[in-house]
């Protein structure tokens, strides 16, 4: 019995998926609301807001102590789902995006419970993707919420830096994001480089139980469509013979674009 690499076009040719981008948020005050709106001006993108499965909470009340609770079992134990207040949201085709922005309010130096709660949920499905953060807070720094980004999305390809709104300049933020976003080089896909001397637009080729790269790139990864990586490499054929029937994300990167494929591995009787 043999592997086989198909690919799911026709010809058996390798077709680009469109890239894509989402914007997952969480807002109580509505300061992070009125930042991803004017993002949706400058980019195309879903979005999603984040809910708590419980609605009309006052996380303001006692000052704030709902909030601080929620946050304090967080920190005694971030490796336990009881420790994360319930939500309603769920996403089920995480595969789609190769770019998810996270806005995030700041919650006593923290991100705010309930969208680490989502991302405790689904932040290993993001492994390769790009991810954005942008942070909205009184005047506290943003150091926190980044290291929750990064140890809820521990394989996340994090652009840097990260944008920090203050609540202060939430109504003129059009131009913060402006600037935030020619400074990480954002272009739908990731484009944005310089193409080399010589430059093929990359693709893969097929053979039985392989995969091969022509064309310029940096490095590729496989992923199965839960987000787990199975395979990352920097060189141009490897062998996909031990991997089970499936179809699977095949991600190539080159300069900081990123082009994403589907393909099927399955098997074939010979």
């Amino acid at each position: 019995m043999k592997r086989i690499v198909l690919f799911l076009a026709v010809g058996l040719s390798a077709v680009a998926l469109q890239a894509k981008t989402l914007i997952v948020y969480y807002s109580y005050t509505n300061n992070v609301h009125r930042i991803v709106s004017d993002l949706q001006t400058q980019i195309e993108a879903d979005v999603l807001r984040v809910e708590p499965a419980e609605e009309g909470l006052d996380y303001a009340a006692d000052n704030y102590a709902l909030g601080s609770a929620l946050i304090g079992a967080i920190r005694n134990d971030p490796d336990n789902p009881a420790s994360y207040p319930a939500i309603k949201t769920t996403v089920d085709n995480l595969a789609d995006y190769d770019t998810v922005i996270v806005g995030a309010p700041l919650w006593w130096s923290n991100m705010a419970a309930p969208l680490q709660t989502f991302l405790f949920t689904y932040g290993s499905q993001m492994a390769g993707k790009r991810i954005g953060l942008i942070v909205s807070s009184a005047s506290s720094g943003i150091s926190g919420v980044e290291a929750d980004a990064r140890r809820l999305i521990p394989q996340g390809d994090f652009m840097s830096p990260s944008l920090w709104i203050r609540s202060s300049q939430t109504s003129n933020c059009h131009a913060m994001i402006t600037d935030w976003l020619d400074e990480i080089g954002y272009e739908p896909g990731g484009s944005g480089i310089d193409n080399p001397e010589g430059f093929e637009e990359p693709r893969f080729i097929v053979r039985p139980g392989q995969l091969t790269v022509v064309g310029y790139f940096d490095e590729w990864s496989l992923y199965g469509l839960r987000g787990d990586e199975v395979l990352r490499t920097f060189e141009r054929s490897a062998d996909v013979s031990h991997l089970p029937a499936g179809l699977y994300v095949a991600r190539l990167r080159y300069g900081v674009r990123a082009v994403s494929y589907k393909v099927r591995i399955g098997n074939e009787r010979g």
